[in-house]
């Protein structure tokens, strides 16, 4: 298993080089998302930090280059965030795909910036509590997920893992992935074949746009996030389409498709604004 955050992913993830990437991977659906940004990936170079600024929609903060003169101010990284300042190192997978989500949905780097910050003036830069663990996780490896079938949620309440992801549910819109937040999961999709798992907010809705609102108004307000235990997994390979052989055999794979843990409770569905 490859998960994100869990198990072997623990171990450092070392991105291929640029021109070692194949193309084709940026058409999984985990970045269906991003088809706007495509061209800063597929691109035989590196896109500059002011390309990067020129498709940012937060007039208040910019791309700034990691350097040590940028690296000199010991400012936490969140804390340089909250000044405007995104510091991106050049020619870097897991930075440019954290650039992607700021350019896509700002809304929700904005909030998690906004929560971390709470916790560093309260804590300090050197300590991290549960709820700074869990907005880094999301941050890394987070997936908006709506739903508005209630036995699906039930289904993933008990890891039946066979029922979440049975095809009708996902073909009529009964529960769809509305949103990938973690730039880590992108950056490992470089590799084929990697099984990984997203760490989930869900929403009871049928709208992606109103499903990823909802889920940033909620971290702002403190409403999610206070642990990581509260995320939900998804193995992203089970998503029908997601992956070309999906027999039973596949989700039979208890490593990856894991059982539920004795003891272990999800929150219920944000739901989504009248």
């Amino acid at each position: 298993m490859n998960e994100v955050g869990a198990g072997q992913g623990r171990r450092r993830f070392i991105a291929p080089l640029r021109g070692q990437v194949d193309a084709e991977c940026f058409r999984h659906p985990v970045f269906d998302g991003y088809a706007d940004q495509r061209d800063l990936l597929t691109g035989a170079d590196w896109p500059a930090i002011e390309a990067l600024n020129a498709r940012l929609a937060s007039p208040d903060h910019r791309f700034v280059a990691q350097d040590a003169a940028l690296l000199a101010d010991g400012l936490h990284y969140e804390t340089r965030i909250a000044q405007g300042r995104i510091a991106t190192r050049e020619e870097n997978w897991h930075d440019l795909f954290n650039a992607l989500v700021w350019m896509r949905h700002p809304a929700i780097k904005h909030a998690l910036n906004a929560r971390q910050c709470l916790h560093i003036a309260r804590l300090g830069a050197s300590e991290r509590n549960p709820a700074q663990q869990a907005l880094t996780q999301f941050d890394e490896s987070g997936v908006i997920v709506r739903v508005r079938d209630p036995a699906l949620l039930l289904a993933w309440d008990r890891h039946d893992w066979p029922a979440l992801f049975a095809p009708v549910g996902w073909q009529r819109g009964d529960i769809a992935v509305a949103a990938v937040i973690g730039h880590a999961l992108m950056e490992q999709m470089l590799v084929p074949g990697r099984l990984l798992v997203g760490k989930c907010v869900v929403v009871h809705g049928a709208a992606d746009a109103a499903a990823v609102a909802r889920v940033a108004a909620a971290i702002t307000a403190g409403q999610v996030l206070a642990a990581a235990s509260e995320l939900r997994p998804l193995p992203l390979a089970g998503i029908p389409g997601w992956h070309p052989h999906q027999d039973a055999a596949f989700l039979a794979q208890a490593d990856y498709f894991r059982p539920l843990r004795e003891g272990r409770r999800y929150p219920p569905a944000l739901a989504e604004p009248a």
